[in-house]
C-alpha cells in the first residue's frame, strides 16, 4: 500500500510536558502542527497523583494537568496522534521526513520531545512475570495488591515515593536497594516511620520464582554475604530511566543517550530542536520541560519564516 504524503509546518515527537507545550505555542502561531506519541499522552507525569511544585497549582494530579494542556493545544489547532507508530526519521533533508505506519510526513521543523522510559528489571526471567507480579507503574497497578506483600526495587525519589504510595495497599512492603537511598529526607523519613515498611539496603535481587505468577524473590545481602528468599505477591521496579533516542542515533550525536542542545533547544541540524527530558541538560523538572517546549516552538516559528523568505513578527 502506497503511503500518503502529508506536509506539516511542525512535527513534534512526544506528547509530554515539553511536546504539548510546544504544540500549544505552535498552534497559537497558526502553524500546522502534528504531535506523534507512541505511548500515553502526557508522558510519565500523567501518572503522578499529586504535583505540588508546578507554579499556579497548590496541588494537581498529573492526569488533570496534562489533560488540560492537551485540550489547550488542540483548541489552537494542534493534532495529536497516539496510534500511528514512527518507523523512521530523516532529519537532515529539506523538508524533513517522518515515516509512520500509515503516512509519510514532510515537515519544515521537527521538535524531538520523546522523553524517557523506566529501565526494566535486569533479570532473564523478568519478562515471564510481566504484569504477573512484575510492574513498572505503581499508580496503574498498585490497586491490584490490596492486602498483599509488595516489594519496591530502587533507591531514588521515584522508588521511595512509589513505596510510600503502595503502602496504602500493602499488608507488608519491602524497599530493596543495592546501595544507599538517594531520595529526599522527607520521603525517606515517611517510609522509615511506616510500620508496614522494611528497608533493605546493600541488598540485590538475584532471582524471581513462581508458578504462573510471581511468588517469591531471592535476595543477596552484601553486608552479611548471605542469600535468602522472600515471599512477595508483586514487585514494582524503579531503577532509573532510559532516554527514548534510538530513533535519532544515526543523525544526531547522543550524549549518554540524550540529545545535545543548548537552552535554545537547537540541535546541530537546522530546523531540529530537542526539548524536555530528551535534551542533555542538568535540571529536569516539569517547569524546565515547559520552558523547553516554549523556546523550541517560538524559535521554530522564526526558522520557518526565514525558510520561507519572510520575517518573524516577534
Amino acid at each position: 500500500m502506497t503511503k500518503s504524503r502529508i506536509h506539516k509546518n511542525i512535527i513534534i515527537i512526544g506528547a509530554g510536558m515539553a511536546g504539548l507545550t510546544a504544540a500549544l505555542y505552535a498552534g497559537r502561531m497558526n502553524l500546522s502542527t502534528l504531535v506523534l506519541e507512541n505511548g500515553i499522552v502526557g508522558g510519565q507525569i500523567a501518572n503522578a497523583t499529586g504535583i505540588e511544585n508546578y507554579p499556579g497549582f497548590a496541588k494537581v494530579s498529573g492526569k488533570e494537568l496534562m489533560s488540560t494542556l492537551q485540550a489547550q493545544a488542540e483548541s489552537f489547532g494542534a493534532e495529536i496522534d497516539e496510534f500511528d507508530m514512527i518507523q523512521r526519521v530523516q532529519l537532515k533533508s529539506t523538508p524533513k521526513l517522518v515515516e509512520t505506519d500509515e503516512h509519510i510526513y514532510e515537515a519544515d521543523v521537527v521538535i524531538i520531545a520523546s522523553g524517557m522510559n523506566r529501565r526494566k528489571l535486569p533479570l532473564p526471567e523478568a519478562g515471564r512475570y510481566a504484569n504477573k507480579g512484575v510492574h513498572y507503574c505503581e499508580l496503574c497497578d498498585g490497586h491490584m495488591y490490596q492486602d498483599k506483600v509488595i516489594a519496591v526495587m530502587g533507591g531514588g525519589n521515584a522508588a521511595v515515593d512509589a513505596a510510600n504510595f503502595l503502602s496504602k495497599y500493602a499488608k507488608k512492603l519491602y524497599l530493596i536497594h543495592r546501595s544507599r537511598l538517594r531520595a529526599d529526607e522527607i520521603s525517606q523519613q515517611k517510609l522509615l516511620e511506616n510500620p508496614k515498611a522494611a528497608v533493605m539496603l546493600e541488598t540485590e535481587i538475584k532471582a524471581l520464582h513462581g508458578e504462573g505468577r510471581l511468588e517469591s524473590i531471592d535476595v543477596f545481602d552484601k553486608k552479611s554475604n548471605q542469600e535468602s528468599s522472600i515471599a512477595v505477591d508483586g514487585i514494582f521496579v524503579n531503577i532509573g530511566v532510559e532516554p527514548n533516542s534510538s530513533l535519532f542515533a544515526e543523525e544526531l550525536e547522543l550524549k549518554d543517550g540524550r540529545i545535545p542542545a543548548g537552552e535554545d533547544c537547537r540541535t546541530k541540524i537546522p530546523g531540529v530542536f530537542a526539548a524536555g527530558d530528551i535534551r542533555e541538560k542538568e535540571i529536569r523538572q516539569l517547569t524546565t520541560a515547559a520552558a523547553d517546549g516554549t523556546a523550541a516552538a517560538l524559535l521554530a516559528e522564526k526558522y520557518i519564516v526565514k525558510l520561507q523568505g519572510g520575517k518573524s513578527e516577534w
